[in-house]
């Protein structure tokens, strides 16, 4: 089994913050889901370092989601190597004093979830503008499209030339509707942008209902290697949205047999080296 580095690590507390964003998904609404849960789920020899990712909590809380999980990481027993805390590119208030506190918050990342905001929120100057800033701190910016918007998704790479970008759950491609087109050319088209990463999640939770298995999504994530090849993707568990599928150890089940079929070096640049060195990490 080689190690997982789970760069895509969900947490919610909801004393901390508000996920209105679950209500109406029955396995996600109204209910925690801890770091103690995670780990219960994922030990040290499957997965021995994790990157918190921002849960798109409510707006209000996305700074307080931050800090309160910087403080679970700093735990050593935590397994959190770093966050990827929630901003917002689209508005220079406050932004360049939020990454400078950020920066104390052991913080190696941002996200501005993309998919539910209307398309041309990305497109404006005032938001590549500060998606270049994140990069001038050398740190990365996580992107969570729509295969519909994967053309923008170029357009922002191509104008924010400076920063690693990373594309969330292979950009969320139509597998329960089975027509993986367009969403093959587009990502050709993103996999051209030296600084795009792609990163292995999600996809499993895309498959019709009783269908979410390595078989149904192969072809996606065969196009993935083909198009980014193995030194331009990481691994994420997207959890707990991954329980819409059929959970986090089916998941990594499920990604130690792609690994399998991939060189050992091929095998450990998924696992751990890309993210390494994507998210600049102090890992062995």
């Amino acid at each position: 089994m080689t190690p997982l580095i789970d760069t895509h690590q969900h947490l919610v507390y909801p004393d901390v913050a508000g996920y209105g964003w679950t209500d109406g998904i029955p396995p996600l609404a109204n209910q925690p889901f801890t770091l103690d849960d995670y780990q219960g789920l994922a030990d040290e020899q499957s997965v021995d370092r994790t990157l918190f990712m921002e849960t798109g909590v409510d707006d209000a809380d996305y700074q307080a989601e931050a800090r309160f999980v910087a403080k679970l990481a700093g735990n050593p027993n935590s397994r959190i190597a770093g966050l990827i805390a929630s901003c917002r590119p689209e508005t220079d208030e406050g932004f360049s004093a939020w990454l400078d506190e950020c920066a104390s918050l052991n913080v190696v990342g941002f996200r501005r979830i993309l998919h539910v905001m209307p398309d041309e929120l990305s497109q404006s100057e005032t938001f590549r503008r500060n998606v270049r800033e994140i990069g001038n701190r050398d740190l990365v910016f996580d992107i969570c499209f729509l295969e519909r918007q994967l053309p923008i998704a170029v357009e922002l790479a191509a104008a924010c030339e400076n920063t690693r970008l990373v594309l969330n759950h292979c950009g969320v491609p139509d597998i329960a509707g089975g027509n993986p087109d367009p969403w093959r050319s587009h990502m050709r088209n993103l996999a051209a942008q030296s600084n795009v990463t792609c990163k292995l999640s999600g996809l499993l939770a895309y498959c019709a209902p009783g269908e979410a298995s390595l078989d149904t999504i192969r072809p996606y994530v065969d196009h993935v290697l083909d198009v980014f090849g193995p030194g331009r993707i990481v691994w994420g568990s997207d959890w707990p949205v991954v329980n819409l599928a059929n959970g986090l150890p089916d998941w990594i089940s499920v990604t130690q047999t792609i690994l399998e079929g991939l060189s050992a070096n091929e095998a450990e640049q998924i696992a751990r080296k890309n993210a390494s060195g994507v998210y600049k990490l102090n890992v062995a």
